[in-house]
């Protein structure tokens, strides 16, 4: 399996290997820029082959407290990202989680790093949704919003996406990092959030903690359809841990305390300095935590 790219247009490149797809945009002098482009190509072609060099640990459980295990500088990351979400809390009882919630983000991050230089005024790497920022002084990007991405693709095709809002991250902000997760999404979920989109300081951040917002958008009713993980793929660090596969309609009350839920974990967290703000969106129904400046 190798790793493959194209070019897009002058400013994007499509960079893929395995699992890993993501979409990179820079901005800037041109010869900066290509070279970015070249250095991050370098950078990126390693990555999965790392990662999986320590698979095993980077599905263990992290252990608050405890020295990061890791090697790699992306394992190590993801393991610093989840460390401070690893302590037990009304919502998030067991403090389970693994570092492979960070990776998304992560490995955007990391690629990100080729950008952050001299003559790049404004960039991002968009890895499946989970997005790294490179903002400089002036500069912004907005990020559209699909809460229900499953029932947006069947009401529409792709270019014709209807957005349910946006987002305004100016560099002023300490935002450069966004994630979403939920039961919909290419991870597997607890909970059953159609999206929860984080605003973090880093992009492996805000991913570990809508991993875990998302899990905490969550009622007790009969009807949900949950399965363990690993019945459903061999490799999932869920383990035996039930996860969501189908969400029938849910009454308003339902909705709402599921919602309340996750909104009152994500206060925490934000409380904690841990992330900016949070998008939670089950059913049609909205909530936000966090600052508000970033709502456009």
């Amino acid at each position: 399996m190798q790793a493959h790219r194209q070019a897009l247009d002058l400013q994007r490149w499509h960079f893929q290997h395995g699992p890993i797809d993501l979409v990179i945009q820079a901005e800037g002098d041109p010869a900066c820029v290509q070279a970015a482009h070249e250095a991050a190509w370098t950078a990126f072609q390693p990555m999965l082959p790392s990662l999986v060099h320590e698979l095993p640990q980077l599905r263990q459980a992290v252990q608050t407290g405890a020295d990061n295990p890791l090697r790699g500088a992306i394992a190590r990351s993801m393991w610093q990202a989840c460390a401070p979400l690893a302590a037990p809390c009304p919502t998030h009882p067991d403090g389970f989680i693994t570092a492979i919630a960070a990776v998304a983000g992560a490995v955007a991050q990391a690629v990100l790093a080729c950008y952050q230089g001299p003559g790049i005024s404004r960039a991002w790497v968009n890895n499946g949704g989970d997005i790294a920022l490179h903002l400089t002084r002036g500069t912004s990007v907005r990020i559209g919003l699909v809460s229900d991405l499953a029932r947006a693709w069947a009401e529409s095709p792709l270019s014709d996406l209807v957005l349910d809002g946006s987002l305004h991250i100016s560099a002023e902000l300490p935002v450069r990092g966004i994630a979403t997760s939920g039961w919909r999404g290419r991870s597997q979920s607890l909970g059953i959030a159609d999206s929860v989109t984080v605003l973090a300081a880093t992009a492996a951040q805000a991913d570990a903690a809508a991993t875990l917002i998302a899990n905490a958008v969550n009622v007790h009713d009969p009807r949900i359809v949950r399965q363990p993980a690993n019945q459903l793929r061999d490799d999932a660090d869920l383990g035996s841990r039930w996860v969501t596969v189908d969400v029938p309609p849910l009454s308003a009350s339902h909705i709402a305390q599921a919602l309340a839920r996750g909104q009152a974990y994500a206060q925490q967290l934000q409380a904690q300095g841990l992330i900016h703000a949070a998008l939670l969106c089950c059913q049609g129904h909205i909530e936000f935590a966090g600052h508000e400046a970033c709502l456009a």
